[in-house]
């Protein structure tokens, strides 16, 4: 007898506070035959906060290439799989991409379960403008790397999100200083947490904040050159408002 296909589930799960989880992504992790997870040991305290029993398999970029045939089986054979990373929306700077193209092109189905994200999260609370951003996720560890990646975007127009280390990020708001100028910047960090912080000005000031370091996850955001400051930089002139 032959059975329907499964569905993949793209459950987005909490960036820190385990109580940032929607009622739909608790029923589909509760509901789906195997919960594909990036650290299984991450998720299953998730699982017990919230009285969730499920099995669990790993899933991750070190074993994605022999992982993702035995869940495409699993969903061919008509079980559902529900796929979550360590924190946040999969496939956001996380894990996930070769699993879900490879069910795309398998003809299986691919259904989100939308959630929590760090960058939306830094977005919504920095005073940085929304109406168009780039996300870059990590940038390259290396300094000079780093600083050609961002000179690429010195005239970028929109809020630049990026994804940083806490040992990286005294760097990179120097290397960000040295490419981009000293433009305003928010640095998001511990989102959802107890240590909770976001704390915005010119790059200048937060390279100096954090000179020394910092400890926590770090979401960085940075304003894009507005429209006077590009055609200074091109050598032209004009009195409407940056944006």
């Amino acid at each position: 007898m032959e059975h329907a296909p499964g569905v993949l589930y793209v459950v987005a799960t909490p960036i820190g506070n385990l109580d940032d989880i929607t009622l739909r992504a608790l029923a589909t992790l509760r509901e789906a035959d195997i919960l594909a997870a990036e650290d299984t040991r991450h998720t299953r305290k998730l699982l017990t906060r919230h009285g969730i029993h499920a099995q669990l398999t790993s899933y991750h970029d070190h074993n994605k290439e022999e992982k993702a045939p035995v869940l495409i089986a699993r969903l061919r054979a008509g079980q559902s799989v529900a796929l979550v990373t360590d924190a946040g929306t999969p496939l956001v700077a996380d894990p996930g991409f070769f699993l879900v193209r490879e069910c795309h092109r398998a003809g299986l189905k691919v259904v989100p379960v939308p959630g929590p994200c760090a960058a939306t999260a830094a977005l919504s609370a920095a005073g940085l403008p929304t109406d168009a951003y780039t996300f870059l996720g990590y940038l390259p560890p290396r300094s000079a790397a780093r600083r050609r990646r961002l000179e690429a975007l010195a005239e970028h127009p929109h809020t630049l999100v990026l994804y940083e280390s806490p040992h990286r990020l005294p760097r990179c708001l120097a290397d960000a200083l040295a490419a981009l100028g000293d433009r305003e910047a928010a640095v998001c960090r511990e989102l959802t947490k107890l240590h909770e912080e976001i704390v915005r000005g010119p790059l200048s000031e937060l390279a100096a904040r954090y000179a020394k370091g910092v400890k926590g996850e770090i979401t960085l955001l940075i304003a894009g050159l507005g429209r006077r400051a590009r055609k200074a930089r091109r050598g032209g002139g004009g009195d409407d408002a940056p944006r």
